[in-house]
């Protein structure tokens, strides 16, 4: 267990730009994710009054600094350097500095390597505070036209059609929207994937959030998986969601019901891979129970 926040000498604090104490610790601090007007007053109040700014890429975070007249010590971190960085951060905390962290875009932490620094920074004993502000996840949210009051954020999915089928296994019996990101040049192989694994769930791709071609399409997964067969690769950053199983779950009953007239007429992994892409259960899940069922009449 960690303990409570190291306790700072007073006159280790300060007024930020606007006034505000400034204490020393650890900002984690959103950027925008497309249109430079989506920072918060806060947000440029901290990146101004900073000893030190981590940067995902420093040259992204520099332009925005422009933008707003900030002139800020930027210092690279990364998944190649972060090793090396993070003790050099605690010395400074230790010094009582003041360090802001961004991402290229959005939210730091959030599929960056933001986390492993903050989870060091707490357990040594100092302040962590979040400036909130623009997020990728929320803003696909909130235009997706799906249920928000229980979503999964899972991430990049693998890039290999095996590999990101069984992923998307693991999340096939979850009741709640799923969000995830992708690479635009996957999005047609993993659309396809997703109706192959969640059935006929409703679906939104929503590209280039906040920027001057925002774009959500809407549909049920095989019709989105069709047109982007047809249109191909879209362009720009991408948020895949997926909306809950409808309320017409299928509990064990029904996919023994089910598997029982699949065997009848089929093998055994092909009624498995039917009732699974019928009822949304992963298909480990559903072969076990159609062997279970095999030898029980046996």
């Amino acid at each position: 267990m960690t303990g409570s926040p190291r306790k700072l000498q007073p006159e280790a604090s300060r007024t930020g730009p606007s006034g505000q104490a400034f204490e020393p610790g650890l900002y984690v601090v959103s950027t925008p994710i497309g249109n430079l007007r989506d920072i918060t007053l806060r947000a440029l109040d901290v990146l101004a009054g900073a000893d030190l700014v981590l940067a995902e890429d420093t040259r992204v975070t520099r332009r925005l600094l422009d933008a707003y007249e900030i002139d800020a010590r930027l210092q690279s971190y990364h998944d190649h350097n972060g090793e090396k960085i993070r003790p050099v951060v605690l010395e400074r905390l230790e010094e009582g500095a003041r360090i802001a962290i961004v991402s290229d875009a959005g939210t730091p932490l959030i599929s960056d390597p933001g986390f492993k620094l903050a989870r060091d920074v707490i357990e040594a004993g100092y302040e962590v505070t979040a400036i909130p502000g623009a997020s990728a996840v929320l803003s696909a949210l909130c235009i997706a036209g799906l249920p928000t009051d229980s979503f999964t954020f899972a991430g990049f999915p693998p890039p290999k059609t095996s590999a990101r089928e069984s992923w998307m296994e693991g999340f096939a019996t979850a009741k709640s929207t799923l969000v995830f990101y992708e690479g635009a040049s996957r999005v047609p192989d993993c659309l396809a994937s997703a109706a192959r694994i969640f059935g006929d769930r409703q679906g939104a791709v929503c590209r280039e959030l906040t920027k001057l071609h925002e774009e959500a399409r809407r549909g049920t997964l095989a019709e989105l998986a069709a047109e982007f067969a047809q249109s191909g690769a879209p362009r720009g950053e991408v948020v895949i969601v997926i909306g809950p199983p409808s309320d017409d779950s299928w509990d064990q009953d029904r996919i023994d019901e089910a598997l029982a007239i699949a065997l009848a007429e089929m093998r055994i992994k092909d009624a498995s891979a039917l009732v699974a892409e019928q009822s949304g259960w992963p298909r480990r899940d559903v072969y076990a129970r159609a062997l279970a069922l095999k030898d029980a009449s046996r």
